[in-house]
């Protein structure tokens, strides 16, 4: 049973814009945070930006100021706007969700920023 489904990667142009979307299963209850992570090829993950059920957010300092995190705390959904991207934002991007017992993790989904 696929628990936490990101989409909207793609390929996009340096200075481009994309909008993912983390869409959490209604079985997953109590969530408290939604995370955005990242991996680069050769890379560690590291997290990107994160938000709380009541509305706190924490971004990473390369994105700050370009990368924009929101939730629809109604559809389980949470959403990553990323504005002005850099070739160095190319990464897969993976979403996790943290209940009070348990850290979910998608699948990922691919951003490549290119001309």
């Amino acid at each position: 049973q696929v628990q936490v489904v990101e989409s909207g990667g793609g390929l996009v142009q340096p200075g481009g814009s994309l909008r993912l979307s983390c869409a959490a299963s209604r079985s997953i209850i109590s969530i408290y945070a939604m995370n955005w992570y990242r991996q680069a090829p050769g890379k560690q993950r590291e997290l990107v930006a994160a938000i709380t059920s009541g509305g706190n957010t924490n971004y990473a300092d390369s994105v700050k100021g370009r990368f924009t995190i929101s939730r629809d705390n109604a559809k389980n959904t949470a959403y990553l706007q990323m504005n002005s991207l850099k070739p160095e934002d190319t990464a897969v991007y993976y979403c996790r969700v943290d209940s009070t017992s348990t850290l979910y993790w998608g699948q990922g989904t691919q951003v490549t920023v290119s001309s």
